[in-house]
């Protein structure tokens, strides 16, 4: 463990009251909730560094990664990984294979996207979590490193989670996953991409995910007010980032109306895939995350939700510092296990 991953990790046991006090003498709270007291001292510490929106993404990426390479967990036990390459109109994608102890038979499986607004992230920013989903839901997951802006616009993204999800499908007993049970999911970007699969899987026809996992997701691009209001300065995505994720994604700001960008721009979400939505007290997305799934129960989809109330985004790669997080995905990996089963 570096030095700088032990101090951090030390000053997070820190009591509550403590590192309330360490990070503006009084607890946060909006709409509200209350901010988790650990989650308050790094939106504090987080305050210090430059905000990515004044960084190229080149960097941005690396200081991200190194970033939440100090707040993630231990991989689950017993959970085998793998390296692997799945074909993609933009050429091979890198992509880890997570396996729960023992799997021999086909399992239901899922096809994992992380998040980053489709400019930063990698396999590593959710390696923990996925092996976490694999453990305790008792299912293959595939973890999928898809094309990033702005070297890759949209539809690239699009294309290759479309592509990987289908390939999965196709390739079904490689991966240990069982044919027609394969769910697709992520959170934040990844979360986007996966609605955006289960809307095109309806459209074109396609074997249909047997579940979409929703972690806050994006749904809309151009969403404005609420959560994107109250929440516009919270750590660690704030509305300012959002806008910088979305001008090197989109070739035009007007794409953002396109179904494939904004998936709450579909108007009949009828006949899709069974969802689960969790969302985050202290994250812009909140209020569009809630909205896609009151959308979805409207169309008569079975949908799963909750609020995540103290935690903010991005809390599936903190499980290391704050428990809450790690409590909240240990959570959201038994509701995946659950419903693949159910299908």
């Amino acid at each position: 463990m570096s030095l700088q991953k032990f101090i951090v990790r030390t000053l997070l046991k820190l009591p509550d009251n403590l590192l309330v006090k360490m990070s503006g003498g009084k607890p946060r709270a909006i709409d509200g909730r209350i901010l988790d007291a650990r989650a308050q001292f790094l939106a504090a510490q987080g305050a210090r560094q430059p905000s990515i929106t004044t960084l190229d993404p080149a960097t941005a990426r690396a200081g991200t990664k190194d970033g939440l390479a100090l707040l993630d967990g231990e991989l689950h036990p017993g959970v085998e990984v793998s390296e692997l390459q799945v074909p993609g109109p933009g050429g091979p994608m890198d992509a880890r294979l997570y396996l729960p102890a023992g799997a021999q038979a086909p399992l239901p499986g899922l096809v994992f996207f992380h998040f980053g607004g489709c400019v930063i992230g990698d396999l590593d920013t959710c390696h923990v979590f996925c092996s976490m989903i694999a453990g305790i839901a008792g299912c293959p997951v595939l973890n999928v490193a898809y094309r990033l802006a702005p070297e890759h616009k949209f539809p690239a993204q699009v294309e290759d989670a479309v592509a990987a999800y289908r390939w999965a499908n196709d390739n079904a007993e490689r991966l240990r996953m069982a044919p027609g049970r394969i769910g697709v999911g992520g959170d934040s970007a990844g979360g986007y991409l996966s609605a955006v699969v289960a809307q095109t899987a309806k459209r074109e026809g396609f074997v249909p995910p047997a579940l979409q996992l929703l972690i806050y997701p994006v749904t809309d691009w151009s969403w404005k007010g609420g959560s994107m209001e109250s929440c516009a300065d919270v750590y660690p995505l704030t509305r300012e980032i959002m806008d910088w994720f979305g001008a090197h994604y989109l070739n035009d700001p007007a794409e953002a109306t396109d179904v494939r960008v904004s998936p709450m721009n579909e108007p009949d979400l009828s006949g899709l895939a069974p969802a689960i939505v969790v969302t985050a007290g202290f994250d812009p997305l909140r209020d569009q995350g809630a909205a896609y799934a009151e959308k979805l129960k409207s169309a008569g989809v079975s949908v799963t939700a909750h609020c995540e109330d103290s935690l903010p985004h991005a809390f599936t790669a903190m499980t290391g510092v704050i428990p809450a997080a790690k409590s909240a995905c240990e959570r959201i990996a038994r509701d995946v296990g659950a419903a693949l089963r159910d299908r």
